[in-house]
């Protein structure tokens, strides 16, 4: 019985320029920060809930993206006697966190908008879109900054998705201050205040749920175990190939651990001329450490299944 562990690190799609990335949650954070103070300041000086709300999330946002930074530091982190992965996994827990709080930010924009969609206030509309305008530049040039990278990395999806979110809240807010200036009719902005959080909702959901199933150890997401044994088969030599095992090391980066089956006459050199090319194979499904164990086919273990 044989065994054999791959750490390769090949150079895929999974391999994100981390320097790239770094700059643009810097970006992300720097940008927003300068916005929350200016809803802060014109929403004290105007009375305006909306944009103190709103000042209120993209705060939390912040907060989000500085921990998917830090994630991304951690991920390059070298691995320990302890933390034999290093710290990659983190990643997954971050994404997690954040679609959680991105879920508290949708519940408070509503409990905020039907609060105010009942008790509506008099405020200056043309103030409230002018701001807001400069929120739906500042987060649409961030989103966009992380668009070409949002399907690689779950942190990058998370930080895509806040950052579109705040894009949409704050371009409600422009039309509710636009329909305020001309109509009066403050419980505009309540509206389409709850509008936008239920499609935030929706595109939070899958991000909810993907970041969960890989915190658990769920097969990660495009990886399919029946291909991956299909993949196995295929390859001449190989007899069975079975107790197969893949999770999410990071969000990027995925294991896999199976039992392979070849003929007991199967010489040393030929088995690791095997291994090598199946595990070329499955770093095209995207599987990047790889841990195989060998069988023969006398083995009393392959009949069994034990």
């Amino acid at each position: 019985m044989a065994h054999d562990h791959d750490h390769h690190y090949g150079h895929h799609d999974h391999s994100i320029a981390l320097q790239n990335v770094n700059a643009a949650f810097i970006i992300g954070i720097s940008l927003n920060i300068v916005f929350v103070l200016i809803e802060v300041t014109v929403g004290l000086q105007i009375n305006s809930l909306s944009l103190l709300s709103d000042a209120g999330h993209n705060l939390a946002d912040v907060g989000s993206l500085a921990l998917s930074l830090l994630a991304f530091r951690l991920m390059k982190l070298k691995s320990t006697e302890q933390y034999t992965y290093g710290f990659r996994k983190t990643s997954i827990l971050v994404a997690l966190f954040n679609s959680v709080l991105l879920l508290l930010s949708i519940g408070a924009i509503i409990y905020e908008a039907a609060h105010r969609f009942f008790n509506p206030e008099v405020v200056a509309g043309t103030k409230i879109a002018i701001v807001a305008a400069g929120g739906v530049l500042i987060n649409g040039i961030t989103a966009f900054l992380f668009l070409k990278d949002k399907d690689k990395d779950l942190n990058i999806k998370s930080a895509y998705w806040h950052l579109l979110s705040d894009t949409l809240v704050s371009l409600g807010i422009v039309i509710g201050g636009l329909v305020i200036y001309f109509t009066k009719w403050y419980w505009i902005d309540s509206a389409l205040s709850i509008l936008v959080a239920i499609i935030i909702l929706f595109s939070t959901w899958s991000l909810l749920k993907d970041s969960l199933k890989l915190s658990i150890d769920g097969v990660p997401e495009g990886i399919s175990l029946t291909e991956v044994k299909n993949t196995a088969m295929s390859i001449v030599g190989v007899s069975d190939f079975h107790h197969i095992h893949a999770w999410a090391i990071s969000t990027t980066e995925n294991a896999l651990t199976a039992h392979m089956v070849l003929p007991k006459d199967v010489s040393i050199s030929e088995e690791m001329v095997i291994k090598k090319r199946l595990k070329h194979e499955l770093e095209h499904l995207q599987i990047h450490h790889i841990t195989i164990e060998t069988e023969r086919s006398d083995n009393p273990c392959v009949e069994k299944d034990c």
